[in-house]
């Protein structure tokens, strides 16, 4: 008692250490002078806790000078003052106050600088002993992690912490005081007391002694949440990039898009796109109301429920819905699930409701998907997930860069769509609309685009009636995909049938063709930088089989050798010179003439069959023979086969393949005859031409057909020179040819009133269904084709004429 009266009249202490960092410590004690309260700054400074200090006399904190000490003894440079509580009956009790002297002229001793150091460190510090026992820690931990030092000294990490989220940061001290190596390392944990997880940066170093023993670790904490989010931010920005936009389809972009943002961005995320898009098409401006979306791309990071409507599915959004607003207003939408348009929405569409409430979802957004001033859909975006931070103002400003990169890609997407349907359409106009058959030979094909339909190319295939029963067959491939390679493949397509109907050799018909596409390069104009035009370098492979001797002729430009399948089941790669690519016209074409045996396999088919990638052309080739020597019910399941087994999976070039079995007419389906150079032999052959249709039973036919042969016949021995030979095919039509030796070709022309001759060629031209010339070897031959009367056209014919010769005719009856 007396050293405390001493202690009030003296006020005021002078102390000679410094080791303090608090600018005022505050203790209040009772008129005896003893301690009734403790602050946490007298905690801090003095060490004492309040257990250990109240109660006792304040005394007791000096020492026999009055300097004030540290629990552990140490003095303290600090001032203290007593100054009187008085309440109205007089003094109660005293308040003292330990400041830093603000004039003092000694500085610190060094172990004290560094305590100060050590307790002012703006980051959570702490060091730990060679058994990874925590030591002591400094005031941003004390506050960080909401315990004392004394609380947990001398303990393991797990030990007062929760083992799960703090299993790697003690494992990583252990590893630092073994190796005795630095560890930096950037957890998501939540730090006590804290409602979330968020990002820091931890640096684990061992502490050494003078002999460069390791004797404990020291752990350094940083928070950088906000450089992590930002981090984030710019990484998603930078995948979205790379990752959307790679597939141009509308549905696979949407779906890179909900990949890109879910899990990392946000826990469930929608795409819903109006019809118009997924086909291609522009959509019309939303106006305000229910608004009718398709579900391109749904992705949630839990397979808690989300899932309705499902990719694909139709759903209708009400006036209500953040979806339909952003459609009308054009403007991204933030909501937190309790927000009262989010209430009114879940209340219109419970199905929506019921999803959130499942998913305990707290925040959402929702951005228009807009592309060159027009608006394709919405992108919904939703957190659920305890750990994530509702969606914020800097969230929106990130849904929409992300939007805005994925809304350009879709754009793209539906564009190339349309272009793709354009082509594809046209394609499919411009090639043959199911094979016909033919006497000559069985026909099978079948075409397939770049990536498995992704991309119409300018690969074609035909089938080609010509004359004497035989069939013109074409492989070609044009250069490029789109629009523009589908209408060159219908330009040379087209050429390739009128040069056919002129029945031309196929070495010919490419020279033909090769002019063609020539001219049309020089009508581009001398622009350097124009495009090539994809008809130059096209190729093209032409056959022409004849059924009545069984021989094939054929030519190709810059294509690969079709493949042949003997009926034993031997093949071979036709050996047929290879001539230059359309449009480069500077080598000539050169035609193979080779004999099939009936039931021999002709192959014709694009380079896209037989290139890849991953494997040898050999290779290719091997695999091909051997699946076109397997047996299979038709040729149909044939090309089925031969697709499926040398490209399963989609290509990266376009495919034609035409397959062609071929057929032998037999005798009693031709007859001929040689014709002397003597208009006595008219009469002749027209009498061997009536008996041989009275033996096909083809009388009804007998009238046009002896009118026929007796006008080619006639025109042979007046203007040519012999042979003349006379042939007659029974096929699908009746076919009458007369072949000469002359190169000069009959023209059909009207004759006038008094003109004694001209009216033959005209009346053959009036009564048969097509006529034409072809040049042979040996000089030409004339054709003419007439319709075969089905059983139900057939009349008994009366007199010399048949009723229906003369109704098929159009000529009056006699």
């Amino acid at each position: 008692m007396d050293g405390f009266r001493k202690l009030v009249d003296r006020r005021a202490c002078r102390l000679t250490s410094v080791d303090a960092d608090m600018a005022a410590t505050v203790a209040v004690t009772d008129r005896d002078g003893r301690v009734t309260c403790w602050s946490s700054q007298a905690e801090e400074l003095l060490g004492y806790t309040a257990a250990e200090i109240i109660g006792r006399p304040v005394t007791d904190l000096l020492a026999a000078d009055d300097t004030v000490l540290h629990r552990d003894g140490h003095p303290l440079d600090v001032q203290v003052h007593l100054r009187p509580l008085l309440d109205a009956k007089g003094e109660t009790g005293f308040l003292l106050t330990a400041q830093r002297r603000a004039n003092s002229a000694e500085q610190p001793a060094g172990d004290a600088l560094v305590q100060c150091a050590f307790d002012q460190l703006p980051i959570p510090f702490a060091l730990y002993d060679r058994e990874a026992r925590l030591q002591q820690i400094n005031q941003a931990m004390t506050r960080t992690g909401g315990y004392h030092g004394k609380e947990v000294h001398g303990k393991l990490l797990s030990e007062f912490l929760h083992p799960e989220a703090y299993e790697d940061v003690e494992r990583r001290i252990f590893r630092v005081l073994e190796s005795g190596k630095p560890e930096s390392f950037e957890p998501f944990v939540r730090a006590p007391g804290e409602p979330r997880a968020h990002a820091w940066a931890i640096d684990v170093f061992p502490l050494r002694d003078a002999a460069g023993r390791t004797q404990g670790a020291g752990l350094a904490a940083s928070d950088y949440s906000q450089q992590y989010d930002s981090r984030e931010r710019l990484a998603l920005l930078s995948e979205a990039r790379t990752r959307i936009g790679t597939s141009l389809e509308v549905a696979g972009t949407a779906q890179e898009l909900a990949e890109v943002a879910v899990p990392r961005f946000a826990d469930v995320v929608a795409v819903d796109l109006l019809e118009p898009v997924s086909r291609g098409d522009l959509p019309a401006p939303v106006l305000t109301g229910p608004v009718l979306l398709r579900r391109a791309a749904l992705r949630t990071a839990s397979p808690i429920a989300w899932d309705r409507p499902a990719p694909g599915e139709f759903s209708s959004h009400p006036a209500s819905s953040p979806i339909a607003r952003c459609l009308s207003t054009g403007r991204a939408v933030l909501h937190r699930l309790a927000d009262p348009e989010v209430v009114r929405w879940f209340t219109e569409d419970p199905v929506q409701g019921a999803q959130a409430r499942a998913c305990g979802a707290h925040s959402l957004i929702a951005v228009p998907i807009r592309a060159r001033g027009a608006i394709l859909g919405t992108a919904l975006f939703v957190r659920y997930a305890t750990t994530r931070d509702r969606f914020g103002p800097d969230c929106l400003a990130v849904t929409e860069d992300l939007v805005a990169r994925a809304a350009i890609c879709l754009d793209n997407a539906r564009r190339f769509t349309h272009e793709r349907d354009i082509a594809l359409a046209l394609q499919r106009a411009l090639l043959p609309h199911g094979l016909t058959a033919h006497q000559a030979a069985e026909t099978a094909a079948r075409y397939l685009p770049a990536g498995g339909g992704a991309q119409a190319g300018g690969d074609w295939f035909d089938v080609i009636d010509l004359p004497g029963a035989r069939i013109g067959l074409v492989v070609g491939d044009v250069v490029g995909h789109g629009i523009n390679a589908s209408a060159t493949m219908g330009r040379l397509r087209t050429a390739v049938r009128t040069l056919a109907d002129i029945d031309l050799p196929p070495d010919e018909l490419l020279t033909h063709l090769d002019d063609i596409v020539s001219h049309a390069d020089d009508e581009q104009g001398a622009d350097a930088t124009a495009e090539i035009p994809g008809d130059v370098g096209a190729r093209c492979l032409y056959a022409v089989y004849d059924p009545l001797s069984g021989t094939c002729t054929l030519a190709r430009a810059g294509h690969p050798a079709p493949m042949l399948v003997h009926p034993d089941g031997t093949s071979t790669v036709v050996d047929l010179p290879l001539g230059p690519p359309l449009g480069l016209g500077s080598l000539p074409f050169e035609a193979s003439e080779i004999t099939l045996p009936e039931g021999s396999l002709l192959a014709l088919f694009t380079d896209g069959l037989v290139t890849s990638r991953d494997h040898d052309i050999d290779e290719r080739l091997s695999a091909l023979r051997h699946t076109l020597a397997q047996p299979t019910a038709s040729l149909d399941t044939l090309c089925d086969t031969v697709l499926d087994t040398l490209h399963p999976e989609p290509h990266t070039d376009d495919i034609a393949l035409l397959l062609a079995r071929t057929r032998i007419l037999e005798d009693e389906h031709v007859a001929s005859w040689d014709v002397p150079l003597d208009p006595a032999a008219v009469a002749d052959a027209r009498r061997r031409a009536g008996d041989q249709l009275a033996a096909w039973g083809l009388e009804e036919a007998a009238f046009i057909t002896e009118l026929v042969v007796s006008e080619l016949v006639t025109n042979a021995i007046r203007y040519a020179s012999g042979p003349i030979r006379l042939t007659l095919i029974k096929n699908e039509t009746l076919i009458c040819e007369v072949s000469d030796g002359s190169s000069t070709s009959p023209h059909l022309r009207r004759a006038r009133v008094y003109d004694e001759g001209g009216r033959g060629l005209y009346m053959v031209a009036e009564l048969t269904q097509r006529w034409g010339t072809r040049y042979i070897r040996e000089g030409k031959t004339i054709w003419a084709e007439q319709l075969i009367p089905t059983p139900e056209e057939r009349v008994p014919v009366t007199g010399g004429t048949s009723a229906t010769a003369v109704r098929s005719s159009g000529l009056p009856p006699t």
